[in-house]
């Protein structure tokens, strides 16, 4: 089964940009993938237009292989753009080898052994009473697992003020009420996207009563495990950590020095099913969890779906869109993952379980879209 064809297509929806690949063969079976590289699509595209050069004419099913060309084949291995491009790649070529083999991808990683995936979901109202209100009423609703955000977004292709030490004040102070109010047995963690530094951090752990939170997500970031190792000596708060990390050799430092408890690999970004099988197998080698980011398009939904259902040491996946509108999916993907009892199910179709609608997003237009911009009170750029 030989590859004829690989197209790669960028084009709003919903809110953002995503970008989604389409590899086709000459049996006339095709496969689909996703980047998770948001903000660069036309980056990853430019990327994918490379590896087409040369994947044209090879087996689909020689998956390892086409993988380490892809990540080998330049001077300068690896980096972001790249390893979401063979990501989007590796994905698509997992749909349509389970496809040609009439059997789920998670078959493909070697079997299902779980039939329901555990999900967390999110709260991104900004602290305040309403916010614990949120988060009561999530936990009435079934949720066993909740994860706050600062509250403070910004709105695209604008700048906000974001002030540090204001933020992790108000959060310690408001998540300590939260804790208080949703009693011990539900998890309750923040997701900080990177916008503090060590001592920031510190700060706000020092802030909060010993198990207020069970997870501490992405607090600074990854560039610097030397940092995170810092971070890791002098609180007792479970870290989130690995949406930024796209190699099994980004992931090692955190994973070999105890940095993180719960792996949050990113399956668009970490190098597909073929890479994050590498991660996965690590991570559990130090009993770590695998907490999959799931910020993207349905695809990505499924893709992780069948990820999660393969793995041993799974926690929690993350569930989107935050606010639940599925109407712009809708008219662009197929059967969509099924959503039960506070859990996705995990489907038996072949493949991923999903397809898209080619002429739908052919028509879609590509929308330059840049992250809020966060400035701090002096006027200083910060972390979006």
């Amino acid at each position: 089964m030989k590859i004829t064809a690989i197209k790669p297509y960028a084009f709003w929806l919903g809110f953002r940009n995503v970008c989604l690949v389409k590899v086709e063969t000459d049996e006339g079976i095709h496969g689909w993938g996703e980047s998770g590289l948001s903000g660069r699509e036309r980056a990853v595209v430019g990327a994918i237009e490379h590896f087409r050069e040369f994947l044209i004419g090879r087996s689909a099913t020689d998956i390892g292989a086409l993988w380490q060309e892809m990540y080998r084949s330049q001077y300068f291995e690896g980096g972001r753009v790249l390893s979401a491009a063979i990501s989007a790649i590796d994905i698509a070529l997992h749909d349509l080898l389970g496809k040609a083999l009439n059997q789920p991808v998670y078959q493909l990683l070697g079997g299902k052994q779980r039939d329901r995936i555990p999900l967390f979901i999110t709260s991104t109202l900004p602290f305040g009473e309403a916010f614990v209100d949120d988060l009561l009423q999530k936990q009435s609703e079934g949720w066993p697992v909740i994860r706050a955000t600062t509250g403070e977004h910004g709105r695209p292709d604008q700048t906000t003020e974001f002030d540090p030490r204001r933020s992790l004040a108000s959060a310690a102070h408001w998540l300590t009420r939260a804790r208080e109010q949703l009693g011990p047995e539900t998890v309750l963690g923040i997701d900080y996207h990177h916008r503090l530094s060590v001592a920031e951090t510190l700060s706000f752990c020092q802030r909060m009563p010993t198990g207020t939170l069970d997870f501490l997500e992405e607090p600074i970031r990854d560039e610097s495990p030397a940092a995170y190792q810092a971070l890791r000596q002098s609180v007792d708060i479970p870290l989130a950590i690995g949406e930024e990390l796209t190699s099994k050799w980004a992931f090692a430092p955190y994973v070999n020095q105890n940095l993180t408890q719960f792996g949050r690999i990113d399956l668009c970004n970490a190098g597909g099913f073929t890479e994050a099988a590498k991660i996965t197998a690590m991570c559990e080698s130090q009993y770590i969890d695998m907490m999959p980011h799931n910020p993207l398009s349905p695809l990505c939904t499924a893709a992780s779906v069948h990820y999660c259902a393969a793995i041993p040491n799974l926690a929690w996946l993350e569930l989107s869109p935050y606010d639940g509108d599925m109407s712009e999916h809708e008219r662009v993907f197929g059967t969509l993952p099924t959503l039960s009892d506070n859990h996705f199910t995990v489907s038996d179709a072949p493949g991923l379980g999903i397809d898209v609608d080619e002429a739908a997003i052919q028509s879609q237009t590509f929308n330059f879209w840049e992250p809020p911009r966060l400035i701090k009170p002096d006027g200083s750029y910060t972390n979006w």
